[in-house]
């Protein structure tokens, strides 16, 4: 059974929303084009593991949506101005910028470490400043703002005049309470009331506003940047659970009263945990990205975030990180077994061989593209390559190399909520099905399913791997061209006495269907 063409828009795509406390549609099937903004660093310390999952997350539903043929603009912020920011500046003795400089080269070190497909926009709160006092002077002349005089006073917004208030958290303005993360400063008519623009010290970094000289907080800049870049009705914002209140709300509540539409579904991802408590810097439980990059493969990490469901909370062990070492190794194994199922899988996955450019042509994807192009064993001499690039790129003919019962229960798991612990379990199911086929030598399923195997694992981000093979000299191309000549010639003692050639020059020989293929013993 083979996979038909698989052409646009060929899944749905339902997702939990916040908002309405429900798993609805998102995307409906034929939709071309899709917008999604997600709330990016607060650069003033190394990424940790929870940033990690959070950029995985978000990066794996991208990718989802773009095999579908969906283009999705990709938006997430980075928060080069804050109390954090100020504070370690403070404490390092250096200016803020420099250290929004220096942990936001961290954060894309990590990230890219990790494959994650770069933003497509990649807005910085110090660039839309302009946009925010705009958008505070507009939130004044709708009666929903506030003064608090003093040197730390500044603009705030009155919560009471939006009668939803409190729609993601699923609690009515008078059930809410004051917790850790809502603002609590003198002055203030509610604790739920939050800085638009804030009084500063002359020693802080500071803008000029009709308020006098401060900065915006921190809940303002995304309603700018997401409305900026993605127009009204975009169709996603997402992020942590902990900034669904008051942050999500907060800037909910800002484009509410500026009678802007805003997000149509909110989408919000569980916390990296230890013990039972979320890992957070504030509480000093945290491991580092590089500390966990130092020592184990990048895609271990991956695949643990990809067996927990995106909503749940993830416990990193390192019992944990050696089982999905141990299960990338069954997949590495396969592609060193048929290294042209990395050819006709095609770069991006399901994306490429539906003929969409995985990544709508940006920096990541094309990185993304250049880590699958490699293949590590030597197939020489042969014209008639299984797993031809030319092949692997044509949507037309990408049927005829999937299986399709893997893909269409993959896509069933992914389209349902991001099961991406199910859409998991199909690629290495396809990895134990190939090996079985291959050690029965059906050869043409052994292909398929591990091709397969491929596609799906690339279509998750995860790129298989074979040990690097050593340069095919002259003479062992030539030595493969005469096997292959001799055995298409049935002259079957004189394959066996190259072979041996072959073999005494330090080679492992194989057969495949795209003939004499050779590796380093």
């Amino acid at each position: 059974m083979v996979v038909p063409y698989i052409g646009y828009g060929s899944e749905m795509l339902r997702l939990y929303d916040t908002a309405l406390g429900e798993v609805v549609e998102v995307l409906a099937p034929g939709r071309r084009e899709c917008s999604l903004y997600v709330c990016g660093p607060t650069v003033y310390d190394v990424p940790h593991l929870g940033h990690g999952r959070s950029a995985l997350v978000y990066d794996v539903l991208r990718r989802y949506v773009e095999s579908q043929g969906t283009r999705m603009h990709h938006v997430s912020n980075v928060t080069d101005i804050d109390d954090k920011i100020v504070q370690r500046a403070i404490w390092d003795g250096i200016p803020a910028g420099e250290v929004a400089e220096r942990y936001e080269a961290a954060w894309w070190e990590a990230v890219d470490r990790l494959g994650v497909l770069r933003p497509h926009d990649v807005p910085h709160a110090t660039e839309y400043v302009a946009e925010m006092i705009q958008a505070i002077g507009d939130l004044e002349s709708a009666g929903v703002t506030y003064l608090v005089p003093g040197e730390r006073g500044g603009v705030y917004f009155d919560t009471s005049c939006v009668a939803d208030y409190g729609l993601l958290k699923g609690q009515e303005m008078s059930s809410l309470r004051a917790g850790a993360r809502v603002e609590t400063d003198s002055g203030k008519r509610s604790p739920h009331d939050f800085a638009l623009w804030k009084v500063v010290p002359e020693s802080e970094p500071s803008w000029e506003s009709p308020w006098g000289k401060g900065r915006p907080g921190w809940h303002t800049e995304c309603v700018v940047m997401s409305l900026g870049l993605l127009g009204e009705g975009f169709d996603l914002h997402a992020g942590g659970l902990d900034l669904l209140f008051p942050h999500h709300e907060n800037e909910r509540a800002q484009a509410v009263a500026l009678g802007r539409r805003f997000a149509l579904h909110w989408f919000h991802h569980g916390f990296v945990e230890v013990g039972g408590q979320k890992m957070a810097k504030s509480l000093g439980n945290y491991t580092s990205l590089d500390e966990l990059l130092e020592h184990e493969d990048s895609r271990a990490y991956r695949t643990l975030v990809l067996r927990s469901h995106y909503r749940s909370p993830l416990e990193v062990t390192q019992a944990s990180l050696a089982d999905a070492s141990a299960a990338l190794a069954r997949l590495d194994g396969l592609v060193r077994r048929v290294p042209e199922a990395l050819e006709v899988a095609g770069p991006t996955g399901l994306a490429g061989l539906a003929g969409l450019a995985g990544s709508s042509g940006s920096q990541g994807g094309a990185r993304a593209g250049e880590r699958g192009s490699g293949g590590t064993e030597h197939g020489v001499g042969s014209s008639r390559r299984a797993g031809s690039g030319e092949r692997a790129g044509s949507g037309e003919r990408a049927g005829s190399v999937l299986d399709a019962g893997a893909v269409a229960e993959f896509n069933r798991a992914m389209s349902e909520d991001l099961d991406t612990g199910s859409a998991l379990a199909c690629v290495f199911d396809c990895v134990r099905r190939a090996n079985a086929s291959l050690d029965r030598s059906e050869g043409e399923q052994g292909m398929r399913l591990a091709a397969s195997a491929v596609a799906l694992a690339r279509t998750l981000g995860l790129e298989p791997r074979a040990p690097a093979g050593a340069a095919v000299s002259e003479q062992a191309a030539d030595l493969v061209a005469r096997r292959d000549t001799a055995r298409a010639a049935r002259d079957y003692a004189l394959a066996d006495r190259l072979r041996g050639e072959l073999e005494e020059l330090g080679w492992i020989v194989e057969d495949s269907q795209a003939g004499t293929r050779i590796r380093r013993a």
